[in-house]
């Protein structure tokens, strides 16, 4: 299966989770988990979610993590079995679009920052409610890239690269701001829309999150950026990295809706 627009590894993912600690704890208490339940995570990836909701189910209930590389949920399974909890935890490949599950099967759902690469979010969302019971939580956590700023004197060169991390690097880099919107399409009640700003202060972290060398390689081969622009770039942002002066910020949103 070929790997999406925005693909990050598990080394990069795991760093991520760091920062974005307090708004998967968000997420978790919006999805309102109970002993026995079973839970669904879209997008598993190494396990970074479907380990900790396993203490919120556990050992009555069930967690299931979903997704398309084969090599994340290899680490996630084995992430299961030393945290002890593989017997009600399960990883499985699966399509976003097309999830091999019974309709109202999982008491809740979740996704995080995996509709930022989805070409047919609607459809995706459309699976998720499919397999929540009514009355189940559905929880997504998405990026709006739009919001994207790097602090820098360079200002058209840094909208140039904060529009292409946007687009056309990712399938759906703008996803966050549409959440609301798809929920209330998709006939989902008691929406709650949370904001989160995140903040960056490290050059080389940055640079891991949005897969730079990638994205900047992109821009000068399409003609975007220029060579010296680019050298230009990278030696202010390193010099703002080491006078102790750099910053970086992205909203990130937390949507929740109850399916009817």
């Amino acid at each position: 299966m070929p790997l999406p627009k925005g693909y990050i590894d598990s080394d990069a993912l795991d760093k991520i989770a760091e920062l974005l600690g307090d708004i998967k704890q968000s997420s978790y208490a919006a999805m309102d988990v109970q002993p026995s339940h079973k839970v669904f995570d879209l997008g598993c990836g190494p396990g970074t979610d479907t380990i900790p909701l396993a203490s919120l189910v556990g050992r009555e209930g069930l967690v299931v993590g979903v997704d398309y590389d084969a090599d994340m949920l290899v680490h996630a399974q084995q992430r299961a079995e030393q945290a002890g909890v593989a017997t009600w935890v399960r990883h499985e490949q699966a399509d976003a679009m097309a999830l091999p599950f019974a309709d109202n099967y999982f008491d809740s759902a979740r996704s995080e920052r995996v509709f930022q690469h989805l070409p047919e979010p609607t459809q995706a969302l459309s699976e998720l409610v499919r397999v929540t019971k009514p009355q189940g939580w559905v929880v997504i956590i998405d990026p709006d890239w739009g919001s994207f700023s790097i602090d820098s004197e360079d200002t058209d060169i840094e909208r140039r690269i904060a529009r292409y991390a946007a687009s056309p690097a990712l399938n759906n880099g703008y996803s966050g701001r549409t959440l609301n919107r798809l929920f209330k399409q998709q006939g989902l009640t008691d929406i709650r829309v949370q904001t989160f700003p995140v903040t960056v202060t490290s050059n080389a972290f940055l640079r891991l999150s949005i897969q730079a060398d990638r994205n900047e390689q992109a821009m000068l081969e399409a003609g975007l950026l220029s060579p010296e622009e680019l050298q230009q770039w990278r030696s202010s942002q390193a010099q703002a990295d080491a006078e102790g002066v750099y910053f970086a910020a992205v909203n990130i949103i937390l949507c929740v809706g109850r399916k009817p």
